[in-house]
């Protein structure tokens, strides 16, 4: 390490935010553009060069956290993306969207706060673009195989770059009629602006990979022919199947799956609208689900000028501190956490009854009701416990005027086709069945990320897509340099 007291000396500090008046009126990135660079360096130096890194174990990636640590402090930005690129693709995408488990297995995090290792892995990022240090990488010669990769998420845009570098021809087919998957349509852009996502994009067509937009492999193309087509499929589409509300009034006017809501907002930033169809200007809106996708849609929400945002989390309100008896270190706790868009409802008041910020937890919907349109007026709710039970005498109302539902994600949409015309076997949970070396019971076809997987991070997805590439390459070729970080049983730490 650089400085060998770092971490005794250097308090901890985040790249800032911009003021919460400010970043409500624009779609930008919420942060203080050009404020990471002059204190990442000290923050690097914060790395104690641990003997046993945890923070490897914490990310499935196995990122090389302490060497690129120890090179941004030492100023040296080449070598630090050149480590950093050793193992993830994309750094840009995770240094923003990716709520870091790396910093809960930080040794430092037993008694401090941790590195802020998401932080330096931005900063490398943006300076390696900035520097021209992420050149295209074409194969030195072509291996004459091809692959069709279904869907372009990290998982799928993963697979392709590093099946492409070794030399396969590869086709990337996506639905959408723009690349990136949940990256593009999912993710607000004041969370990560996609001038990253479209500048990675070109790196990859730059090295081949073909991309087949506004094509939809189970309706536009039937996946059984796909794989006469090609020596080997990479099924990545992502776990898009919705959890749904059995409550009663779900059929009212006005209720939405965040998934119809988010991507409307973004083709608004994209050009495509001049204004969403499900604007939330001037409604009462109610977020049910307390997760990330739910703290989008509040973001979102707050910017199209809502007149007030509440967010239901079923789970009590977590404490400000791990508990060490039921997730110690370092495992990923869960604490109470104050996202960019829970900063900005906080101080906007978006939601005066809420408990904290804009959030009301320990809250069940019982039942939603709508007036003689048929159009959602208010959401019922009612207190639970640690069992989800409900307690008497807590029953209250919310004035609802757009609810939008953010419960998560079950696994592949069946609607598409891709499993019934494919034949492929599902696991008790719903989403592909694979074996130790990702393949689905139909040869030459595997499954990757959320399908497979189940609903996860977006590391676990690019280490997902890395390792079914290794996987591909041998089944093409009958060995493979190709790095696999994990298994597709691998799980994260957990007690």
């Amino acid at each position: 390490m650089a400085d060998p007291k770092g971490f005794m000396t250097t308090p901890r500090q985040e790249w800032p935010r911009r003021p919460v008046g400010e970043r409500v009126r624009d779609w930008n990135e919420v942060y203080v553009p050009g404020a990471l660079l002059p204190i990442i360096g000290r923050q690097a130096d914060r790395c104690m060069d641990c003997g046993v890194p945890f923070c490897h174990h914490a990310c499935p990636l196995g990122n090389l956290i302490p060497e690129w640590n120890d090179l941004v402090a030492r100023d040296d930005w080449r070598a630090a993306a050149d480590r950093l690129h050793a193992t993830n693709n994309f750094p840009e995408f995770t240094g923003r969207l990716c709520p870091a488990p790396c910093e809960a297995g930080c040794v430092l995090a037993i008694n401090q706060p941790a590195v802020t290792i998401k932080n330096v892995e931005c900063a490398i990022a943006d300076r390696a673009w900035e520097e021209g240090f992420t050149p295209p990488c074409p194969p030195d010669r072509l291996s004459g195989r091809t692959v069709a990769v279904i869907g372009s998420g990290p998982t799928g845009l993963a697979a392709a770059q590093q099946l492409t570098r070794a030399g396969h021809t590869v086709a990337v087919y996506e639905r959408d009629d723009r690349l990136g998957g949940l990256m593009r349509y999912g993710i607000p852009e004041f969370k990560m602006e996609k001038h990253h996502l479209e500048r990675r994009l070109e790196q990859m067509r730059a090295e081949g990979t073909k991309f087949r937009a506004s094509t939809a492999v189970g309706r536009d193309v039937d996946a059984a022919e796909l794989r006469t087509r090609y020596d080997a499929v990479v099924i990545a589409t992502g776990a898009t199947a919705w959890r749904e509300l059995p409550v009663p009034g779900r059929e009212l006017a006005g209720v939405h799956q965040a998934m119809e809501y988010l991507p409307l907002a973004n083709r608004v930033c994209e050009g495509d609208l001049e204004t969403s169809p499900l604007s939330a200007a001037g409604k009462h809106v109610v977020i049910v689900g307390g997760g990330d996708t739910g703290a989008d849609c509040l973001g979102t929400a707050v910017r199209e000028g809502a007149a007030s945002v509440t967010q239901l989390d079923i789970y009590a309100q977590p404490g400000t501190e791990r508990d060490e008896d039921t997730e110690p270190w370092p495992t990923y706790p869960r604490i109470y956490r104050l996202s960019a868009a829970h900063e900005e409802a906080g101080t906007l008041r978006t939601a005066p009854a809420a408990d904290a910020d804009a959030r009301l937890f320990a809250a069940s919907t019982l039942r939603l009701t709508g007036d003689a349109d048929g159009r959602v007026r208010a959401l019922h709710l009612v207190e639970v416990d640690a069992q989800r039970r409900p307690l008497p005498g807590t029953v209250r109302s919310l004035p609802a005027d757009l609810v939008l539902l953010a419960l998560g994600f079950l696994g592949p949409d069946r609607g598409d086709g891709i499993v019934d015309q494919l034949g492929l076997t599902l696991d008790p949970r719903g989403t592909i069945a694979r074996d130790a070396g990702f393949a689905t019971n139909v040869p030459g076809v595997f499954a990757a990320g959320d399908a497979a997987r189940g609903q996860s991070l977006i590391v676990w997805a690019i280490a997902e897509g890395r390792a079914v590439a290794a996987a591909v390459d041998r089944y093409l070729t009958g060995g493979t340099r190709l790095p696999a970080p994990i298994g597709p049983y691998d799980r994260p730490m957990g007690v």
